[in-house]
């Protein structure tokens, strides 16, 4: 399985190469959606992911329109994900799909509303107490992601540490 992992206008470059750094060690492809809170070559994304930049695929894209005109969401396995999501992030059966698109929103505001709308049935969220606003975005890209590849039973991820062999 490929997974897309799209940050749409993230603002904190510790999050992003936290992710970039996720991303490389699934094998899974980053795309960063403009116009970014920073730089990507700020010492603080790099830091976070410093030696794992030279092992990761990005892309990146002028604005989210023409992110979404590039990897149509109608013909894509595409999820956003969201607190207002209609689904638990764990509920689609995920193995069964050859690519796959996980977005996630800058981390003030999430993902555009209208959008959320438009593909309602593809929002999944992650359940968390009442009252409480939203995990942090590394965190929250970790879990969908790891999740996505447990589904897959890991395929093409190292399964057994030779650390004690």
């Amino acid at each position: 399985m490929k997974l897309n992992i799209v940050l749409v206008e993230p603002e904190i470059p510790q999050n992003t190469g936290n992710i970039a750094r996720t991303c490389a060690a699934l094998g899974a492809k980053l795309h960063l959606v403009y116009p970014l809170g920073f730089s990507i070559s700020e010492k603080q994304v790099k830091r976070a992911g410093l030696d794992y930049w030279d092992k990761l695929e990005i892309e990146e894209h002028i604005n989210f329109k023409s992110f979404l005109e590039k990897y149509k969401p109608e013909e894509n396995n595409m999820y956003f994900v969201t607190t207002k999501g209609k689904h638990v992030y764990s509920e689609p059966n995920f193995s069964e799909m050859e690519e796959v698109f996980a977005l996630f929103g800058k981390e003030t505001k999430g993902l555009p509303e209208d959008i959320l709308q438009k593909y309602i049935d593809k929002t999944i969220r992650i359940p968390m107490r009442e009252g409480l606003r939203s995990l942090n975005l590394s965190n929250s890209v970790a879990i969908v992601a790891y999740d996505i590849f447990r589904q897959g039973n890991f395929d093409n991820l190292e399964e057994i540490s030779s650390y004690f062999d």
